[in-house]
């Protein structure tokens, strides 16, 4: 049976050719899936009943269900989407009440070989790739469930985007072609692949390449994040300044802040200097509680004077909204575990 979501115009055309059916009824089929997000084959009222009839005796839109949805108090939803085999993901969609934008978070991996100490999806290890129909499938199915046009994505759900980059980027032209979602409106993020940040340059996609780092040594970044054993900060440092050379792309920074860690004055200098000669904007991530790492948030005070440092060396730093953290959708929060409390 073919799953019509994640197929290209051109593939839904070659199928439907192989029907002995007219080119226009692909057209019509990539419409009700991409624009009207529809279901089921059922659902194409425009489609002659005779010629759905066929289609349904060979093609389904998507295997994919919703096992489990939650609505934060924020109005962030968070999806636990199941596939076939019965590995399942999470993917959210964050809304910002003065923001006309919708941002969808999606998934990469079952799972996640990474293992960073402050995030949940590491703690179930790698289970596999997703496909980019099944990372397709994240966007559709949101889009089917709230009847919303997804405007933004980020890849920074569970898993590392560049361990899996082929189905990434096959994903990531059909959200440019097929969904008309524009390349800068979509941020891939990675802990620092050091050989797949290279072969991305080579790409020069317009897309945002935002970096994990987290801790501005190599002594306290491995501390945490075990891939800085693998690809340290004296290796990823030249491949970010590279990538910046190579695209003309500004980085995101991602940092999250954990009290008694990483945000004291001295490590905000330290951050500071490692990033003065980067083409860089800097996004500040209060840690979201995961339960069994013992981590805290630092007050506001902190979160503050950390901000303000970095600001005065130059660069632009936010501090990022905490989204759908009472159902375990913020950052690092992601566990993609059917037993959800």
């Amino acid at each position: 049976m073919k799953v019509l979501a994640g197929m290209t115009l051109e593939e839904i055309t070659n199928f439907v050719l192989e029907m002995k059916a007219s080119k226009f009824r692909a057209k019509q089929i990539h419409n009700w899936i991409y624009t009207k997000s529809v279901s089921s084959i059922d659902e194409m009222t425009d489609l002659a009943k005779s010629f759905r009839e066929e289609l349904k005796q060979v093609a389904v839109v998507t295997d994919s269900k919703i096992k489990i949805k939650q609505k934060s108090s924020d109005g962030t939803l968070k999806y636990l989407i199941e596939y076939p085999d019965g590995n399942c993901v999470e993917t959210v969609l964050m809304r910002f009440d003065n923001r006309a934008n919708l941002t969808a978070c999606v998934s990469s991996q079952v799972g996640c070989a990474v293992n960073c100490s402050f995030c949940a999806t590491g703690k179930r290890g790698f289970i596999r790739n997703l496909t980019y129909k099944e990372i397709i499938e994240q966007v559709l199915t949101i889009q089917r469930d709230t009847g919303l046009k997804i405007t933004n994505i980020v890849f920074m759900g569970q898993g590392e985007p560049l361990l899996n980059l082929n189905n990434v980027l096959k994903a990531l032209e059909i959200f440019n072609n097929d969904f008309q979602i524009g390349a800068r409106r979509i941020t891939i993020s990675t802990s620092g692949i050091v050989p797949k940040i290279n072969e991305l340059a080579e790409h020069k996609l317009q897309s945002t390449l935002a970096i994990s780092l987290h801790a501005p040594t190599h002594e306290k970044r491995r501390k945490f994040m075990p891939i800085e054993n693998k690809y340290p900060l004296s290796e990823l440092k030249p491949a970010l300044l590279n990538y910046v050379e190579k695209t003309g792309r500004r980085i995101t920074i991602e940092y999250i802040l954990i009290k008694d860690f990483n945000s004291d004055i001295e490590t905000a200098k330290e951050l500071a200097y490692l990033l003065k000669d980067l083409k860089c904007n800097i996004n500040l991530i209060p840690y979201n509680d995961v339960n069994s790492t013992g981590y805290k948030k630092p007050s506001n005070n902190e979160i503050m004077k950390f901000k303000y440092l970095l600001e005065h060396s130059g660069k632009k730093v936010t501090v990022r909204l905490e989204r759908g953290a009472d159902i375990d959708a913020a950052c690092g929060q992601l566990s993609g575990k059917a037993n959800k409390k």
